[in-house]
């Protein structure tokens, strides 16, 4: 059994999801302590648990401490198997995050898995809908993966209620991703808003539209007004080539429309200038299926996030991955060693 300490590093649920979908990747029991010891609630929460009970699901495991604000918990995995399942957060937590948690140990099971989950689609300290299906799926159809996500409704803060669908296809292999310099930028986005003025939309679109014009990038934005719980809007950017990179940000009350968009232009024009080839979030979220590649990778990024530090001491302990980093002008360099 594998002893994970969950205050290490970023010391977030993240540590816990990937720690369980590591865990039933590998068929190895693992025993996380000191779950989100440093937040101001400490423990498991809603979204947490439903993270947890999918993966479970998943590979018909068995789990000890899986309570809400329990501190501790022991998961022992079963055989992943795949099929059909859904799940229900019961708040407006992340859907994109339990998707992030089941999604590894599915590529593995013994046939498709198809899973939909009911929470928040868009909502804080989390991937935003669009970047999960825009920037994050893409990038693993071209390290040769099979993966579908379809969104049904969105989900905003405090009710939550979206709801979206992920398709996994086992079996496929994986090979480092390509990255392209040699075309023009092809910038598209989406604001999305429920039960608000059309005018806010719109004003996000523009601000942002006005912000990467003054870059010599002319964007695709379109604008969804959509059906929700609670009202909510948003606004998501990515670039289709020569890179794939995003950027987005949440409107919130009391910030205006005009600063929504522009931050979100920001985002992606800082990742844009600095010559990335993945943005600062996916290296989050790519770093496991890199560490599962059968050869060596590598990639620069502006800088690897806490998160993403945590994620490779996680990933060592699993499956001893090796990794090295450099700074050369003005990115990190990252080579992965399986």
């Amino acid at each position: 059994m594998i002893e994970i300490d969950g205050s290490h590093g970023e010391g977030g649920g993240q540590i816990l999801r990937m720690a369980v979908a590591l865990s039933a990747l590998t068929h190895t029991p693992v025993r996380v302590s000191s779950i989100r010891a440093g937040r101001p609630t400490p423990g498991l929460r809603p979204q947490h648990l439903a993270a947890v009970e999918a993966v479970r699901t998943l590979c018909q495991g068995t789990v000890r401490g899986l309570s809400q604000g329990s501190t501790d918990l022991e998961f022992t995995p079963g055989d992943l198997t795949g099929g059909t399942y859904a799940f229900d957060v019961g708040t407006a937590g992340s859907i994109t995050l339990v998707f992030q948690a089941c999604l590894l140990p599915s590529l593995f099971a013994s046939r498709p898995t198809t899973v939909t989950v009911r929470g928040g689609t868009d909502v804080r300290w989390s991937p935003p809908w669009d970047y999960f299906a825009q920037v994050f799926v893409p990038l693993l159809r071209r390290m040769g993966l099979t993966v579908e996500a379809h969104l049904q409704s969105r989900g905003y803060y405090p009710r939550g209620g979206g709801e979206a669908t992920l398709a996994v296809q086992p079996g496929s292999q994986m090979k480092p991703p390509v990255f392209s310099r040699d075309a023009p930028w092809q910038v598209e986005g989406i604001v999305h808003l429920a039960h608000l003025p059309g005018h806010v939309a719109q004003r996000m679109q523009q601000a942002a539209r006005e912000e990467l014009q003054r870059h010599d990038i002319e964007p695709r934005i379109s604008i969804q007004r959509c059906s929700a719980a609670s009202p909510g809007v948003g606004l998501v950017l990515w670039s289709r080539a020569p890179r794939i990179l995003g950027g987005d940000a949440l409107g919130e009350k009391g910030t205006l429309a005009e600063a929504v968009g522009g931050q979100a232009a920001q985002a992606l024009l800082q990742e844009i200038r600095s010559g990335a080839e993945l943005d600062v979030h996916a290296v989050d979220h790519l770093l496991p299926y890199l560490a599962l590649l059968s050869e060596p990778s590598s990639f620069a990024c502006r800088e690897l996030s806490l998160h993403a530090e945590t994620e490779l001491w996680l990933l060592e302990k699993f499956l001893g991955t090796g990794c090295r980093q450099r700074r050369r002008d003005g990115l990190t360099e990252v080579a992965i060693r399986p």
